[in-house]
């Protein structure tokens, strides 16, 4: 066994003479402790309050959606529509048409987006699961569903015959007007369903038929705004974009479900890093205790180092005694840190012991990724913390 290695094993697990020196050791390794494990349980916690905001998100997200490039909309042909059937990847896709739209009713305007959606929507997003009141739309109607802020915002409800409902687009054109019939197209629309998925989208989607829009906006028949698509179990996403891209050509942009929630992600992700840095600064402040007890070591060991100088021992091994002691505190400081951290993440998962609201418990999830960035961190503030206080020992310290 290296001889550094040795004496720095029976160094960790001796007690030393001087009782303030135990203290401080021990201070450094609680340091470590909490470090790791105030690191792992909040990254735990960014994690699921990630996951919890995107899974509302998500209802309504496609894994492919293929957007128009240019302008609001563009033609898609029979052979288009066929050679997306043939690929291999996706499981079913749905044709949309997007707008924004005024919704009038009982003397309340209201300005949304509409979505038109043909039969295979509900099969492509779980549309059915957020649905609270009613049911969802039938084809070739003048049925919508709306969300629920738009439902409060005009006082009406699902199938709420007594209130009338009015979609309104401007028509596209140029001359003089002569009559509200020229500035707007206009269906009167029967709500038969409300959704509940967030804040945002409860305020600003009004699902409807395809053929609804369509007619709303004077579009032809193989004219639409977007193509979604669900993929297959354990599809290429990489691959299935391609293919979707070669046979739609430069028309279309195609977006994954991350690429569609842009801001969303970069958001999340930049409180992420910025809590993983306040953090690390934290549990930096707690590990460089580190420093001062293997410093406080070196001065009580000083009779033993002059001896093990005086034997043949070089600085450089003195060194890595005090280097190697500090390391391994850092380790197995940090493999505790994590273990009670994974205990308490178990525990909030299981019985959701803080909560957001009297009815949901607080979101935590349990990555490997979390594990491999607080293990890497704290064991490398460690190091570094390691490396200053053992090069305290010199020549001379050891000589005076």
């Amino acid at each position: 066994m290296n001889v550094s290695l040795y004496i720095a094993q029976r160094y960790l697990r001796s007690k030393s003479s001087n009782n303030a020196i135990n203290i401080i050791s021990k201070i450094a390794i609680l340091g470590i402790i909490l470090g790791a494990a105030s690191l792992f349980i909040v990254l735990s916690g960014f994690a699921g309050l990630k996951d919890f905001t995107l899974q509302f998100s998500t209802v309504v997200d496609p894994d492919l959606k293929a957007e128009t490039a240019v302008g609001k909309s563009f033609f898609i042909t029979d052979e288009d529509l066929n050679k997306l059937n043939d690929l291999d990847a996706i499981a079913v896709f749905s044709k949309i048409i997007e707008e924004r739209v005024i919704i009038a009713s009982n003397d309340k305007n209201y300005l949304a987006t509409i979505k038109g959606v043909d039969v295979n929507f509900k099969n492509v997003v779980t549309i059915d699961s957020v649905i609270s009141q009613g049911s969802w739309l039938d084809q070739k109607t003048n049925q919508i569903v709306v969300g629920w802020g738009i439902s409060n915002n005009l006082s009406f409800g699902v199938l709420d015959y007594a209130k009338t409902i009015n979609l309104y687009v401007p028509k596209p054109g140029k001359g003089q007007i002569t009559s509200i019939e020229n500035i707007f197209n206009t269906v009167n629309a029967n709500n038969v369903g409300i959704f509940d998925i967030n804040e945002n989208l409860n305020d600003t989607y009004v699902f409807a038929s395809i053929g609804l829009v369509q007619n709303l906006l004077n579009y032809k028949p193989n004219q639409i705004s977007s193509i979604e698509f669900k993929l297959k179990k354990g599809a290429d996403e990489l691959k299935a974009k391609e293919n979707i891209q070669a046979i739609l050509g430069d028309k279309v942009v195609i977006k994954n479900r991350a690429q569609l929630n842009d801001a969303l992600y970069k958001m999340l992700n930049s409180e992420n890093l910025l809590v993983y840095l306040l953090l690390t600064l934290v549990s930096g402040l707690l590990i460089f205790n580190v420093i001062g007890s293997i410093i406080m070591m070196i001065l009580e060991k000083k009779q033993s180092l002059k001896t093990l100088f005086n034997l043949g021992f070089t600085i450089k091994k003195i060194r890595n005694i005090f280097f190697i002691h500090g390391s391994v505190m850092t380790i197995i400081g940090s493999i505790i840190g994590l273990l009670i951290a994974l205990l308490v993440v178990v525990i909030q998962k299981t019985f959701g012991l803080v909560p957001i609201t009297p009815s949901l418990a607080y979101p935590m999830s349990i990555l490997l990724e979390n594990f491999m960035i607080v293990f890497f961190t704290i064991t490398v503030l460690g190091i570094i913390a390691s490396k200053v206080a053992s090069n305290r020992v010199t020549k001379k310290l050891i000589q005076s």
